[in-house]
């Protein structure tokens, strides 16, 4: 086995490229999804270290 990617391996979705941006219930969507949802956790982690944390306003309102 090679050790980087080839066109056989690139390919194993749906017979197209795997960072294709495509909409609907496929494997490039999840994986999309999965890129902005750690870009997303990774900046509200940034702000929350800069001070402004909306977890901490929330637990403050319970009694």
């Amino acid at each position: 086995m090679e050790p980087y990617p080839t066109d056989a391996t690139e390919k194993a979705y749906n017979n197209s490229d795997r960072n294709a941006f495509k909409f609907g219930f496929t494997p490039q969507s999840e994986l999309w999804n999965g890129r902005f949802a750690m870009i997303g956790f990774l900046a509200y982690l940034l702000w929350d270290l800069k001070g402004y944390s909306v977890l901490r306003d929330v637990l403050q309102l319970i009694p």
